[in-house]
């Protein structure tokens, strides 16, 4: 059976790992700065969910198997990459579109609604308020990315005793990380309700989408490069 420190020590590892900023931060801000707190729970719950999904495919052995194989690591590497560097491109594309036609609106020029790109919908404009939108968003940005397994695979044995059940206890560990993870991810939320009036203003919105779309295409970017 899996001791109390043990359970402290995984706890502490995980602990630090969800309070260091990083894409599941800049995407739950982003989305429930813009209002979208049903969206924003579902990028919460999509997260979690991959998370999941990771620590019992881990217990299973599955990962290791991924880590393993070249061939298999790189393709969700890759499938991964190009999905972050999608969402974040739009983004960006997105924000130097709305700048036109505000240049174009001053300047009295043509019609300037714009249909803005597949990325901007999936990323939040279009999509709308809905928990689905953003489980599925928040579910495939963790499960594209295969380092969330590779950190499973290393550190889960470490904490799983001889003979005990590999799946029970990795879901529970997968649990703590989880149960972290919501914790923080309200106090997220929270902080970004609090700014959603400044933080929807027109100038604003584009100086958050741009900081967004640059760390999530970044995180793509670092992800193809193996970094």
């Amino acid at each position: 059976m899996i001791t109390l420190d043990a359970i402290e020590t995984f706890t502490l590892i995980v602990g630090l790992l969800t309070l260091t900023p990083g894409l599941d931060t800049a995407l739950i801000l982003r989305t429930a700065a813009l209002g979208h707190r049903r969206r924003a729970w579902g990028v919460v719950l999509g997260i979690q969910s991959g998370t999941l999904v990771w620590g019992t495919l881990a217990s299973l052995g599955v990962t290791a198997l991924l880590t393993a194989s070249h061939l298999a690591y790189d393709t969700v590497r890759w499938g991964g990459a190009a999905y972050l560097v999608w969402m974040g491109g739009g983004l960006l594309w997105a924000t130097w579109r709305r700048s036109a036609n505000e240049s174009r609106q001053t300047a009295g020029v043509g019609d300037t609604t714009g249909t803005g790109t597949a990325a901007e919908t999936e990323v939040g404009r279009g999509a709308g308020d809905t928990l689905l939108g953003g489980w599925r968003q928040g579910i495939m940005t963790n499960l594209l990315n295969p380092k969330v397994g590779a950190f499973y695979v290393a550190v889960l044995p470490q904490f799983i005793p001889t003979g005990a059940s590999h799946v029970a206890l990795g879901v529970l560990l997968a649990g703590v990380h989880i149960l972290l993870a919501v914790v923080w991810s309200c106090a997220l939320i929270a902080f970004a309700h609090m700014l959603r009036d400044r933080l929807q203003r027109p100038s604003a919105r584009r100086y958050l989408d741009r900081i967004t779309g640059t760390v999530i295409a970044a995180f793509g970017i670092r992800l193809a490069l193996g970094q």
